[in-house]
């Protein structure tokens, strides 16, 4: 099996990696292509999360209807709520397997999701 990385980051780690039939998307945060957190609570973090998930996905030729797996940690489970809402507009239908957490985060954001696509080479 070979592996292929897409993409460059600010931080030591390649934002999707394509192993066999599998893409490992990495943890992402709401930051713009500037790497600047964006302003807003839990609905526009999470969107901008979600955003930055497809953008991850596209380079390495997927889309969301291909992730079968998500890991959400959320700083505050209080939002669990808000962030579901605006995440489920996201899958629509067949929404992927989910694990979510609350931790603290490296950074002061309000949300963080990893992903795991199938997409056949």
């Amino acid at each position: 099996m070979t592996k292929q990385h897409f993409g460059s980051a600010h931080v030591p780690l390649s934002p999707a990696v394509r192993a066999g039939d599998f893409i490992y998307i990495s943890g992402q945060v709401p930051v713009g292509a500037d790497g600047t957190v964006i302003i807003g609570g839990i609905e526009a973090q999470t969107a901008k999360v979600m955003e930055n998930i497809k953008a991850a996905l596209a380079l390495a030729g997927a889309e969301l209807s291909d992730v079968v797996k998500t890991f959400v940690i959320l700083e505050d489970a209080r939002e669990f709520a808000a962030f579901n809402k605006t995440y489920a507009t996201y899958f629509p239908q067949n929404p992927p397997a989910r694990t979510t957490i609350e931790s603290r985060l490296m950074i002061d954001i309000k949300i963080e999701i990893e992903a795991i696509a199938y997409k056949p080479v």
